[in-house]
């Protein structure tokens, strides 16, 4: 059998919605066949603590660019988020990145920013997930 692929990821996500972004990594981290490498910025990384927003999108320029693709928890708050827009920046504009947004679980509603920019829109199971990184992954 070929060796799986090793897929590095970058997870845009809220701190304020956190349990999101960690039942998402589970999803990853319990697929069979399914390896992965999590760029995106933990809870506790000093690129919280950058001296100003300039060094922050640098800092995160930085885990963005040798990803495979950006996923983006594709829920209402995103679009409040100035950082979810930059991510999504940086994954369009600087890097020609695919987006792929993962739909809420509970909710009807999504982010048009986040839509409006991503390569394809998936349910909340992690096989649409998967595939979907499969398929558009750079």
């Amino acid at each position: 059998m070929p060796e799986l692929k090793k897929y590095r990821l970058f997870i845009s996500h809220s701190w304020t919605y956190g349990d999101a972004y960690e039942k998402l990594v589970n999803f990853f981290d319990e697929h069979p066949n399914f390896k992965w490498s999590n760029y995106s910025v933990p809870k506790d990384d000093p690129i919280h603590n950058a001296p100003d927003d300039n060094a922050l999108f640098n800092a995160i320029k930085n885990q963005i660019e040798p990803v495979h693709c950006v996923i983006i928890l594709a829920g209402v708050y995103s679009s409040y988020s100035k950082w979810i827009q930059k991510e999504i920046q940086i994954a369009k504009v600087e890097y020609d990145k695919p987006v792929i947004a993962v739909a809420p679980w509970d909710s009807e509603k999504t982010s048009k920013v986040v839509k409006d920019n991503a390569d394809v829109i998936v349910k909340w199971q992690s096989r649409s997930i998967v595939d979907a990184i499969r398929k558009y992954s750079k």
